[in-house]
């Protein structure tokens, strides 16, 4: 393609060689001259734009991104969307060291990656926003030596001035594959260059290599977002995957019975009635822990599934589960054939907006099942996540430090059910 007909220089051709010696390995190639030299800028940002494929996502900015997330998240799952916010404004004007934002699917993620990537482009920045399997195509298809040969490709992509890798860990675990990533993030690793990172995965869930790079706190910053996908998936009942709360689903408010007409004394009655109050409440605005305690059958698991209905007609399905068929899932993952693995699994339990532990005491008490129930307990104790719990368990049957968390008043509310068992009179 010509240049500047009027350019000193190339004289209008557009090409030149350097004057060099015989010797230096450039001798006789022929460079763009100067004057093209904004035409080839053009073209490169075109291309690579075109690779990044971010014309879909040229409206996910930051000014229009919930900082707190939708309505109805725990504080805590709030405060990490507005500090994965923070971060991303704060890498998007820095451009230095990596960033890793780690999350489910929908938290986020893919809108800050790519409000970072939008802004470093009108800011004139090469940017690079891929998925990692489109990555690897776009290496791939380089072999077809169209456009660009795959050396230029992998050099390009080794050497952009801001890479933007998105899903990282869904790609094809090919031994081709991992060598090609390895080398792109090592050599970035190695010179420091600006890269964003986005997986729904685990640190530890990473190949060894690449996790090794992602833990240097002196290049970079991971950020955790702790909250579920705003488009709320759901499987084909209606409700999170590992939730049973849909053979609860006549278990409503409205056909709760308050047993007026049985011949129970009239405090047990008022303490009933007290109960059913307290869960409707509970269920209009879910804070803190809600803890039901009665014996078998007296309605504890009716008043739970009651506000996991509720907040799912809102279009909030919490999980709602009892704790021996949590811990069969936990230990589902241990196969060599599971889907996802223990810590993946037990993050989103731990972090899932509205949590309903049914039928707690019941589990088997080994060591392993008791110390992971704790874990749970604690991480959403400390995180103030709202959390209903069923039990018909003598509180010194229970694990001490369960009892002891409960037992805070400012944090849990206990509610004891003191009817007998329901016979449908």
């Amino acid at each position: 393609m010509p240049g500047d007909p009027n350019c000193p220089i190339c004289g209008g051709i557009g090409f030149l060689r350097r004057d060099l010696p015989i010797t230096h390995p450039d001798f006789g190639k022929i460079v763009p001259c100067s004057c093209r030299s904004e035409e080839i800028t053009q073209t490169a940002r075109a291309r690579l734009f075109r690779m990044s494929s971010l014309d879909a996502l040229k409206n996910l900015r930051f000014d229009n991104f919930e900082k707190r997330g939708h309505m109805g998240l725990g504080i805590v799952q709030a405060d990490s969307i507005e500090n994965a916010y923070n971060q991303a404004r704060n890498f998007a004007e820095q451009r230095e060291g990596w960033l890793l934002l780690l999350g489910p699917y929908g938290c986020g993620k893919t809108h800050l990656a790519a409000a970072i990537a939008n802004h470093a482009i009108e800011n004139g920045v090469p940017t690079l926003f891929l998925t990692v399997p489109d990555l690897l195509d776009w290496l791939r298809y380089a072999y077809s030596g169209v456009d660009l040969s795959f050396e230029e490709r992998f050099e390009e992509i080794r050497e952009i001035s801001l890479l933007i890798l998105d899903d990282f860990g869904t790609q094809n675990a090919t031994p081709w594959a991992q060598e090609k990533i390895f080398q792109i993030m090592n050599h970035r690793y190695v010179n420091q260059l600006p890269t964003v990172v986005t997986s729904n995965m685990l640190v530890n869930d990473f190949e060894g290599r690449i996790r090794s790079r992602l833990q240097d706190p002196d290049l970079v910053t991971i950020v955790k977002i702790q909250a579920p996908d705003f488009r709320n998936p759901k499987d084909d009942t209606g409700h999170p995957e590992l939730s049973t709360l849909a053979l609860h689903s006549r278990q409503t408010f409205g056909n709760f019975s308050l047993r007026q007409n049985e011949n129970f004394p009239k405090q047990d009655l008022r303490d009933l009635k007290q109960a059913f109050e307290d869960a409707r409440d509970y269920a209009d605005h879910p804070r803190g822990w809600l803890l039901f305690t009665g014996p078998y059958g007296s309605g504890k698991t009716h008043l739970a599934a009651a506000i996991g209905n509720y907040q799912a007609g809102l279009g909030f399905p919490p999980l709602m589960v009892s704790v021996p068929d949590l811990l069969d899932h936990l230990r589902a993952t241990f196969s060599p054939t599971s889907p996802t693995s223990l810590d993946r699994r037990f993050e989103e339990v731990k972090t899932t907006r509205l949590l309903i532990l049914d039928d707690l005491g019941t589990q088997s008490a080994t060591p392993w099942a008791r110390e992971k129930i704790y874990q749970l307990f604690n991480y959403r104790y400390n995180a103030e996540l709202p959390t209903v719990i069923t039990t018909s368990s003598k509180t010194d049957e229970l694990d001490p430090r369960l009892y002891s968390r409960m037992q805070d008043q400012r944090i849990c509310k206990v509610i004891v059910i003191p009817v007998p068992a329901y016979r449908g009179r």
